[in-house]
């Protein structure tokens, strides 16, 4: 089971010209773009790490993807994605997330449910990565 995380998330892996064609539109929208990186995918888990800084100034997508190529090279065990920013409403707006590689092999999650007052259920999700720890949670 592939790790559902952003827009595009239930659609096949996209390839290097849909992820050209989807950073095109943030860049015609003038929303930056940047690239993160994480070995710790879970949906509360919204600071990743930062591969270089933010692409304010790109007229074109290809900055973008040799971006994402150096980052794939470096970290081919990482979740990593694209991220856009909307800036129009005065405050930095994630106008458009998505993955644009995932590790090989994605252990999952872990549900758990704990019985509480008044018969209430709780419920927690854990990655089975995070009981190694980082930097090892991907062969």
């Amino acid at each position: 089971m592939k790790l559902r995380h952003g827009t595009f998330s239930y659609l096949p892996d996209l390839t290097d010209d849909e992820i050209a064609a989807q950073v095109r539109y943030a860049l015609d929208h003038d929303w930056p773009v940047s690239i993160e990186f994480t070995d710790d995918p879970h949906p509360r888990n919204v600071y990743w790490e930062m591969w270089g800084l933010p692409m304010f100034d790109l007229t074109e997508p290809d900055g973008v993807l040799t971006a994402i190529n150096e980052c794939r090279a470096t970290f081919p065990n990482r979740y990593i994605r694209v991220l856009a920013y909307d800036a129009s409403l005065g405050r930095q707006t994630t106008a458009m997330s998505f993955l644009v590689h995932s590790p090989a092999e994605e252990p999952g999650f872990l549900l758990t449910r704990v019985e509480g007052e008044n018969r209430t259920q709780r419920y927690a999700v854990q990655s089975y990565a995070t009981a190694q720890p980082p930097g090892a949670r991907y062969p």
